[in-house]
């Protein structure tokens, strides 16, 4: 069997096909600062495809990280591997070396910082605040957040709503403004839903994963509840996030265009009463895990679709 060239695992490794989280979640962010823009100021293509840049290499640098991590720990040996869970494959297949994903992802690491300490320093101190939770999800993550029932909650946190709150303060931020003023409420509660989004892919994608996960010293949610309760705790996740959604421009906080972030709902359904349904039998399971896949992409697609929406009044 001929080798993949190094493009190839390369992309596999960085598992380059989820990265477009961290762009739609950007997407949001961007779409938050363009509503609230101070009058007479613009956005600057410059500063949203840095940020955009630093935050796929955040996301690059904890995936290479728990590449590193699961192999050294033998989870990738003992792992029931599918499309959407149980790493790249490519160091237990010798198509790269721990050290060189090691060295990827402190570099990608390293990178994703210089963007973020530039922002913090000519934008908003609160940017240090969001890179500091960041980088400890990071680093974190693998080691010791996913073995205190703490890896779900921070990966929300910080690769959810945390990327869509530091997006609108490193594109709208001043030092002049003060924290009160900094971030606007529709921006804290519509950052709540991807953050829940999120932390669903991870969980989710935990399934597959959980004796693995176990044998390897991990102790996150699922290991700690079941498959049994853990399908109910993704229920009400994904019931929770959609619910949000219906709720703020109830309340008045964002416009009724948001609403176009419920379409993917009826998907949603199925991959409830699939996770519900067979959340032991990992081989009928898997529609679900793409189906998830998708209905959070789109979401988060569509959440930034109805910023601009509201923005121009279409």
């Amino acid at each position: 069997m001929k080798s993949p060239s190094k493009l190839i695992v390369w992309l596999k490794q960085t598992r380059a096909n989820f990265l477009f989280l961290a762009i739609f979640l950007n997407a949001i962010g961007i779409g938050l600062a363009y509503k609230y823009l101070p009058e007479g100021t613009h956005l600057q293509i410059v500063d949203i495809v840095l940020i955009i840049i630093g935050t796929v290499f955040a996301h690059v640098s904890v995936n290479l990280f728990n590449e590193y991590s699961d192999f050294k720990t033998g989870i990738d040996q003992n792992t029931n591997r599918t499309p959407f869970n149980g790493g790249s494959g490519m160091l237990v297949q010798g198509f790269t070396s721990p050290t060189a994903v090691l060295i990827a992802a402190i570099g990608t690491l390293f990178f994703s910082l210089v963007i973020g300490f530039y922002y913090s320093v000519t934008s908003h101190w609160f940017l240090f605040v969001i890179i500091g939770i960041g980088t400890v999800s990071i680093v974190g993550y693998t080691d010791v957040l996913a073995k205190y029932l703490m890896g779900e909650l921070f990966a929300g946190i910080s690769l959810g709503s945390l990327v869509v709150v530091g997006t609108f303060v490193a594109l709208t931020g001043s030092y002049s403004v003060s924290m009160q003023n900094l971030i606007p409420i529709e921006v804290w509660l519509l950052s709540i839903p991807p953050g829940i989004l999120t932390a669903l892919l991870l969980f989710l994608n935990e399934f597959p994963d959980m004796e693995a996960d176990k044998q390897g010293g991990r102790n996150h949610l699922l290991i700690r509840f079941g498959r049994n309760i853990g399908a109910y705790i993704y229920t009400a996740g994904a019931l929770i996030t959609y619910i949000i959604i219906i709720l703020l421009p109830l309340v008045g906080i964002s416009s009724y265009w948001v609403y176009i972030a419920l379409l993917p709902l009826p998907l949603v359904f199925v991959n409830i009463r699939t996770t519900l349904k067979y959340n032991s039998d990992i081989a009928k399971l898997i529609p679900a895990l793409g189906g998830n896949v998708i209905a959070i992409l789109v979401t988060d697609l569509l959440l930034a679709g109805s910023l601009v929406l509201a923005v121009f009044r279409v």
